[in-house]
């Protein structure tokens, strides 16, 4: 059974890409960070597009808005934690920037999504 819906939403792709662009930063951290920050990060980044992916397998659409909110968070709070990350030095201005480009693309992504779902609810 191949045929999930979450995949065929622009959501759940541009977050993976996302998450894919995260992973990608968190190589250069340094060693002594990996279990700490760049696990912290790693957890809320992912869990972005697996939120999505599981409130849309939801049948009630409050349940769909209600895990995309969940994924907003986790956007806000992977957000968070590159600022940071920055300010220690870990990855550059322009990283940041691409990262922070992406997350509001993605974040007026789920917007449409969430505005169309609450659209649903009569």
């Amino acid at each position: 059974m191949n045929d999930f819906f979450y995949k065929k939403v622009d959501a759940y792709h541009i977050a993976k890409d996302y998450v894919i662009f995260i992973y990608s930063l968190l190589r250069n951290y340094p060693q002594y960070e990996q279990y700490a920050l760049c696990d912290q990060i790693r957890r809320a980044a992912i869990s972005i597009p697996s939120n999505i992916a599981e409130g849309l397998s939801r049948t009630a659409v409050k349940e769909r808005i209600h895990f995309l909110d969940i994924s907003f968070a986790s956007l806000a709070e992977t957000s968070c934690q590159l600022d940071i990350s920055q300010s220690l030095g870990y990855i550059t201005e322009e990283e940041l920037g691409k990262a922070e480009m992406q997350a509001e693309h993605l974040s007026k992504v789920m917007s449409g999504l969430k505005k169309y779902l609450s659209s649903l609810i009569t």
